[in-house]
């Protein structure tokens, strides 16, 4: 009788546990398909995956959020998209949503980082780890007057005074 009663309770324990671990799954399975859909609609793609915006958003996922080393200059010096794959690997979840709430140099706007929910950006975070590593770090920013030896897009207005004018 203690033999089948320590089994039914072995069996009850292990249930719970697969239960438990079921439902962990599935909540795991939810963030992944909600920062999936955030990750595609926030334009996080537009400069952090190569090749996006240029090919409609014909990438695939496969090679999604790997950074690039096409920077962006302007007034700021020049900043690189992140190689986000990377990045989630090397942080916690915690040190995430930090890192997701700091000013950050342009053009990323980081001020929607900011305003996003924890919930949201957690989703996010288990989106980009699920993808797993993947391609190189970005290119170290390059302060303002320093030689850029890379490809970069020039954010620097052109023809300001005159487009000023015309709007007046």
């Amino acid at each position: 009788m203690k033999g089948l009663r320590g089994s039914l309770l072995f069996a009850l324990a292990s249930s719970m546990l697969l239960l438990g671990s079921a439902q962990a799954d599935g909540v795991r399975s939810e963030q992944i398909q909600r920062g999936r859909y955030l990750v595609s609609i926030s334009g996080c793609n537009d400069c952090h995956t190569p090749g996006y915006p240029e090919s409609g958003g014909k990438v695939s996922e496969q090679q999604w959020l790997t950074g690039s080393p096409v920077g962006f200059s302007g007034p700021w010096g020049t900043s690189y998209p992140a190689n986000l794959r990377l990045l989630a690997q090397s942080m916690s979840e915690e040190k995430w949503l930090a890192n997701a709430r700091r000013e950050m140099r342009p053009p990323m706007p980081w001020f929607s980082l900011r305003d996003m929910s924890d919930a949201d950006l957690i989703a996010m975070y288990v989106y980009v780890q699920s993808l797993g590593a993947s391609g190189e770090v970005a290119p170290a920013y390059v302060p303002p007057g320093q030689v850029v030896t890379t490809p970069y897009f020039d954010f620097v207005p052109k023809n300001l005074p005159q487009q000023q004018a015309m709007r007046d």
